[in-house]
């Protein structure tokens, strides 16, 4: 197992970064290299592309506590799957799709046992995920929230493209749906997120304050460790 496996790894990062053609041809590279097996190489491809894996799961499955786990069973199965790798695509793309069906798998698993006891909350699971005490801690919690209660398709196409920075014909392949599809749910997506910011700034100025009103009164600066960008700048940086 790589070094980078059998430690919690979580990259700091603070806005989403637009990749090029230069770093996806890197990532590939550094993919088909991995193929033989060495762990040294292995190692450099996991931490490569371990950021954006973390991310994506954390959000793609809301829950933001289970992400360390699904992020090393993502690695897990893509290099065992290496050898078969003819980077024909990017090899984020290849990733990014492996991760997507071990979160599915990990639902279904879910689904499948007996609850013993009520689930924690998304809310709650991603603020008990999130080190306290820094700056930008609030927005990041603020944006966990109301990620949380648009639909997961359009969550998802968000995620990708204005979070982790792919371009709309990668998140196409990793979903495996149509550009137009993809582009639709992100402006889906961002309308839900600036109505629900909206209405959650209209309570805050009417009346008790609500726990993402709160939060973002109360923080500042910008984000680090794994923690999303502000909602109100995410919002307003991003473009379909």
């Amino acid at each position: 197992m790589t070094p980078a496996l059998t430690t919690s790894f979580r990259p700091a990062g603070r806005t989403a970064s637009r990749h090029t053609p230069a770093s996806d041809a890197e990532v590939t590279r550094l993919a088909l290299e991995a193929r033989d097996g060495d762990p040294a190489k292995a190692d450099r491809f996991v931490r490569a592309l371990h950021r954006d894996v973390w991310r994506y799961v954390a959000y793609l499955s809301a829950d933001a506590q289970a992400a360390d786990d699904l992020t090393q069973d993502v690695f897990l199965r893509a290099l065992a799957a290496l050898p078969r790798f003819e980077g024909r695509s990017s090899s984020r793309t290849w990733l990014l799709s492996i991760a997507r069906r071990t979160v599915v798998d990990s639902i279904r698993h879910a689904a499948a046992r007996p609850r013993l006891s009520d689930q924690q909350d998304w809310q709650t699971a991603a603020e008990q995920a999130q080190p306290c005490g820094v700056p930008g801690f609030e927005d990041g919690i603020a944006l966990a929230e109301l990620m949380a209660l648009i639909p997961a398709e359009r969550r998802e196409a968000f995620v990708l493209t204005q979070l982790l920075g792919l371009g709309y014909a990668e998140a196409a392949a990793t979903v495996g749906s149509p550009i137009g599809t993809v582009r639709s749910r992100v402006a889906r997506a961002r309308l839900d997120l600036v109505a629900l910011l909206t209405d959650a700034e209209r309570t805050t100025s009417a009346g008790p304050e609500p726990r993402t009103a709160r939060r973002r009164a109360s923080g500042s600066g910008s984000g680090s460790g794994h923690e999303a960008p502000a909602p109100r700048t995410l919002l307003a940086a991003s473009r379909a």
